[in-house]
């Protein structure tokens, strides 16, 4: 079977759940914002220096095809969807990095090459989340979806100022 099934050539696609939507609409709009941002991440994983950093990268690219799978079903509920504990866990992390970090400050991004990339997807993630938004009022979306992504944010940033930190290149704005 040929990924080229030329079903998509009148501007419309097929969501996971099986309906025909327009390719510009909303819902599709997000879950290919969620793979945008998963093409990203493994960008950045490329570069990153932590191995600690990198095993949560995949952690969370794993988590980011439920949360687009979620995103790409409308009339069957999705088999795998983001759960209470997959946003729990994310939260922690990001616990654990501010506590090693100590940021006290804004922080000018992008001080590594690695750290730059993060802070790409940290900001591709927000885009992401303001389409779920937008989605959600439409059609209510699962609440552990809309916190995974909330925090998606927060975690990318301080796993940016944690590649920062280890090379001892974190700048914070100074006034």
């Amino acid at each position: 079977m040929s990924i080229s099934t030329k079903t998509g050539d009148k501007g419309e696609t097929s969501l996971w759940s099986g309906e025909r939507v327009s390719k510009d609409d909303i819902r599709v709009e997000a879950y290919g914002t969620i793979d945008e941002l998963n093409s990203f991440l493994s960008e950045a994983n490329y570069y990153l220096k932590s191995h600690e950093v990198k095993k949560i990268i995949n952690e969370v690219q794993n988590n980011l095809f439920k949360v687009a799978g979620e995103l790409a079903s409308k009339s069957k509920t999705y088999k795998y969807p983001i759960q209470e504990e997959d946003v729990l866990k994310i939260t922690n992390y990001v616990h654990v990095f501010e506590n090693r970090l100590n940021l006290n400050s804004f922080v000018i991004p992008g001080r590594t090459v690695q750290s730059a990339k993060l802070d790409i997807c940290r900001t591709i993630a927000r885009r992401a989340e303001r389409r779920i938004i937008s989605l959600d009022k439409k059609e209510q979306l699962s609440e552990p979806l809309k916190k995974y992504v909330n925090r998606l944010s927060d975690l990318l940033f301080v796993l940016a100022r944690f590649e920062e930190y280890i090379e001892d290149k974190i700048e914070f704005k100074k006034w």
